[in-house]
Protein backbone atom coordinates (compact mmCIF):
# COMPACT_ATOMS: atom_id res chain seq x y z
CA UNK A 1 0.00 0.00 0.00
CA UNK A 2 2.84 2.39 0.91
CA UNK A 3 4.50 1.64 -2.40
CA UNK A 4 1.33 2.44 -4.35
CA UNK A 5 0.89 5.73 -2.46
CA UNK A 6 4.54 6.63 -3.11
CA UNK A 7 4.05 5.96 -6.82
CA UNK A 8 0.93 8.18 -6.91
CA UNK A 9 2.75 10.93 -5.01
CA UNK A 10 5.73 10.81 -7.41
CA UNK A 11 3.39 10.84 -10.44
CA UNK A 12 1.53 13.88 -9.07
CA UNK A 13 4.79 15.62 -8.28
CA UNK A 14 6.12 15.03 -11.82
CA UNK A 15 2.84 16.22 -13.32
CA UNK A 16 3.12 19.47 -11.39
CA UNK A 17 6.53 20.12 -13.04
CA UNK A 18 5.34 19.41 -16.57
CA UNK A 19 5.57 22.53 -18.69
CA UNK A 20 2.36 23.66 -20.29
CA UNK A 21 2.39 23.24 -24.05
CA UNK A 22 3.73 26.34 -25.84
CA UNK A 23 1.09 28.46 -27.56
CA UNK A 24 1.69 30.55 -30.66
CA UNK A 25 0.00 33.83 -31.62
CA UNK A 26 -2.18 33.53 -34.70
CA UNK A 27 -3.89 36.30 -36.64
CA UNK A 28 -7.55 35.56 -37.27
CA UNK A 29 -9.46 37.54 -39.90
CA UNK A 30 -13.17 36.88 -40.12
CA UNK A 31 -15.04 38.17 -43.17
CA UNK A 32 -18.50 37.47 -44.61
CA UNK A 33 -16.65 35.25 -47.12
CA UNK A 34 -14.96 33.08 -44.45
CA UNK A 35 -12.10 32.88 -41.98
CA UNK A 36 -8.37 33.39 -42.58
CA UNK A 37 -5.74 32.22 -40.06
CA UNK A 38 -2.05 33.10 -40.22
CA UNK A 39 1.07 32.47 -38.19
CA UNK A 40 2.89 35.57 -36.89
CA UNK A 41 6.69 35.33 -37.17
CA UNK A 42 8.94 35.91 -34.17
CA UNK A 43 11.63 37.10 -36.62
CA UNK A 44 9.71 40.35 -37.13
CA UNK A 45 8.96 41.30 -33.51
CA UNK A 46 7.83 44.91 -34.07
CA UNK A 47 5.36 44.07 -36.85
CA UNK A 48 4.10 41.08 -34.85
CA UNK A 49 3.63 43.19 -31.70
CA UNK A 50 1.90 45.92 -33.71
CA UNK A 51 -0.54 43.47 -35.29
CA UNK A 52 -1.34 41.92 -31.90
CA UNK A 53 -1.81 45.37 -30.32
CA UNK A 54 -4.20 46.64 -33.00
CA UNK A 55 -6.14 43.35 -33.08
CA UNK A 56 -6.58 43.44 -29.30
CA UNK A 57 -7.80 47.04 -29.57
CA UNK A 58 -10.34 45.97 -32.25
CA UNK A 59 -8.79 48.62 -34.50
CA UNK A 60 -9.88 46.96 -37.77
CA UNK A 61 -13.50 46.23 -36.80
CA UNK A 62 -14.85 49.20 -38.77
CA UNK A 63 -12.52 48.70 -41.76
CA UNK A 64 -12.46 46.51 -44.89
CA UNK A 65 -10.33 44.81 -47.49
CA UNK A 66 -9.96 48.09 -49.36
CA UNK A 67 -7.74 47.02 -52.30
CA UNK A 68 -7.96 43.61 -53.95
CA UNK A 69 -6.16 42.56 -57.13
CA UNK A 70 -6.40 39.05 -58.57
CA UNK A 71 -3.01 37.34 -58.94
CA UNK A 72 -1.44 39.97 -56.65
CA UNK A 73 -2.75 40.79 -53.14
CA UNK A 74 -5.76 41.30 -50.88
CA UNK A 75 -5.00 44.45 -48.89
CA UNK A 76 -6.87 45.67 -45.85
CA UNK A 77 -6.75 47.77 -42.75
CA UNK A 78 -6.19 51.18 -44.24
CA UNK A 79 -8.81 53.64 -43.06
CA UNK A 80 -11.17 54.10 -45.99
CA UNK A 81 -10.47 57.79 -46.43
CA UNK A 82 -8.80 59.79 -49.21
CA UNK A 83 -5.96 60.47 -46.74
CA UNK A 84 -5.06 56.76 -46.68
CA UNK A 85 -1.78 56.09 -44.89
CA UNK A 86 -1.69 59.50 -43.24
CA UNK A 87 -4.40 58.13 -40.92
CA UNK A 88 -2.22 55.22 -39.78
CA UNK A 89 -1.76 55.30 -35.99
CA UNK A 90 2.04 54.99 -36.45
CA UNK A 91 4.75 53.79 -38.84
CA UNK A 92 7.11 50.84 -38.36
CA UNK A 93 10.75 50.47 -39.40
CA UNK A 94 11.34 47.66 -41.92
CA UNK A 95 12.22 44.18 -40.64
CA UNK A 96 13.44 42.50 -43.82
CA UNK A 97 14.52 38.88 -43.36
CA UNK A 98 16.11 36.74 -46.08
CA UNK A 99 14.14 33.69 -44.92
CA UNK A 100 10.76 35.48 -45.14
CA UNK A 101 9.71 35.90 -48.76
CA UNK A 102 6.60 37.04 -50.61
CA UNK A 103 5.25 33.54 -51.29
CA UNK A 104 1.59 32.58 -51.76
CA UNK A 105 -0.16 33.35 -48.46
CA UNK A 106 2.56 35.64 -47.07
CA UNK A 107 1.23 38.45 -44.86
CA UNK A 108 3.05 41.77 -45.11
CA UNK A 109 2.98 45.37 -43.95
CA UNK A 110 1.68 47.88 -46.49
CA UNK A 111 3.43 51.16 -47.10
CA UNK A 112 3.51 54.10 -49.45
CA UNK A 113 6.62 55.22 -51.36
CA UNK A 114 8.40 56.71 -48.35
CA UNK A 115 12.21 56.49 -48.73
CA UNK A 116 12.71 54.80 -45.33
CA UNK A 117 10.35 51.96 -46.43
CA UNK A 118 8.31 52.38 -43.24
CA UNK A 119 5.21 50.20 -42.94
CA UNK A 120 1.86 51.71 -42.01
CA UNK A 121 0.88 50.18 -38.67
CA UNK A 122 -2.70 49.76 -39.85
CA UNK A 123 -2.08 48.29 -43.30
CA UNK A 124 -1.60 44.62 -44.12
CA UNK A 125 -1.82 42.52 -47.26
CA UNK A 126 -1.92 38.84 -48.18
CA UNK A 127 -0.03 37.62 -51.27
CA UNK A 128 -2.48 35.85 -53.59
CA UNK A 129 -0.14 35.15 -56.52
CA UNK A 130 0.58 31.39 -56.49
CA UNK A 131 4.12 31.97 -57.82
CA UNK A 132 4.78 34.60 -55.14
CA UNK A 133 5.87 38.19 -55.78
CA UNK A 134 9.67 38.25 -55.55
CA UNK A 135 9.87 41.91 -56.62
CA UNK A 136 8.41 42.88 -53.20
CA UNK A 137 11.10 41.00 -51.25
CA UNK A 138 13.31 43.29 -49.14
CA UNK A 139 11.06 46.23 -49.98
CA UNK A 140 8.03 45.31 -47.83
CA UNK A 141 8.15 43.46 -44.49
CA UNK A 142 6.69 39.95 -44.44
CA UNK A 143 5.54 39.09 -40.91
CA UNK A 144 3.10 36.18 -41.26
CA UNK A 145 1.98 33.18 -43.30
CA UNK A 146 -1.59 32.04 -43.95
CA UNK A 147 -2.16 28.36 -43.11
CA UNK A 148 -5.96 28.32 -43.37
CA UNK A 149 -8.26 30.33 -45.60
CA UNK A 150 -6.37 30.94 -48.83
CA UNK A 151 -9.56 29.82 -50.59
CA UNK A 152 -11.19 32.82 -48.90
CA UNK A 153 -8.39 35.13 -50.09
CA UNK A 154 -8.77 33.71 -53.62
CA UNK A 155 -12.49 34.52 -53.50
CA UNK A 156 -11.85 38.03 -52.13
CA UNK A 157 -9.53 39.02 -54.99
CA UNK A 158 -12.12 37.87 -57.53
CA UNK A 159 -14.93 40.22 -56.45
CA UNK A 160 -15.98 43.11 -58.69
CA UNK A 161 -14.01 46.28 -57.98
CA UNK A 162 -13.92 49.92 -59.03
CA UNK A 163 -11.02 51.63 -60.86
CA UNK A 164 -9.08 51.90 -57.57
CA UNK A 165 -9.36 48.11 -56.99
CA UNK A 166 -11.77 48.67 -54.11
CA UNK A 167 -14.54 46.04 -53.87
CA UNK A 168 -17.93 47.39 -55.01
CA UNK A 169 -19.49 45.50 -52.10
CA UNK A 170 -17.40 46.19 -48.96
CA UNK A 171 -15.69 43.19 -47.32
CA UNK A 172 -15.59 44.06 -43.60
CA UNK A 173 -12.90 42.78 -41.26
CA UNK A 174 -13.09 41.33 -37.79
CA UNK A 175 -9.50 40.78 -36.69
CA UNK A 176 -8.50 38.94 -33.51
CA UNK A 177 -5.53 37.10 -32.03
CA UNK A 178 -6.01 33.47 -31.05
CA UNK A 179 -3.41 31.10 -29.62
CA UNK A 180 -2.72 27.59 -30.93
CA UNK A 181 -0.48 24.76 -29.73
CA UNK A 182 1.84 22.78 -32.00
CA UNK A 183 -0.70 19.93 -32.03
CA UNK A 184 -3.43 22.30 -33.18
CA UNK A 185 -1.18 23.62 -35.95
CA UNK A 186 -0.52 20.07 -37.16
CA UNK A 187 -4.27 19.59 -37.70
CA UNK A 188 -3.99 22.33 -40.34
CA UNK A 189 -0.88 20.71 -41.83
CA UNK A 190 1.34 23.56 -40.62
CA UNK A 191 4.45 23.37 -38.45
CA UNK A 192 4.94 26.29 -36.08
CA UNK A 193 8.50 27.64 -35.93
Amino acid sequence: MKRALSFVFVALLLASFTKPEKKYAVGQIKTPMGEILFYLYDETPNHKASFIKLANEHYWDSLTFNRVINNFVAQGGCPDTPAGFSDSPYLLKPEFKKELRHVYGAVGGGRDNNPEMLSAGCQFYIVQNKQGIARLDDKFTVYGQVFKGMDVVDAIVNVKTDKKDQPLTPIPLKVRIIYLTEKQFKKYGYVAK
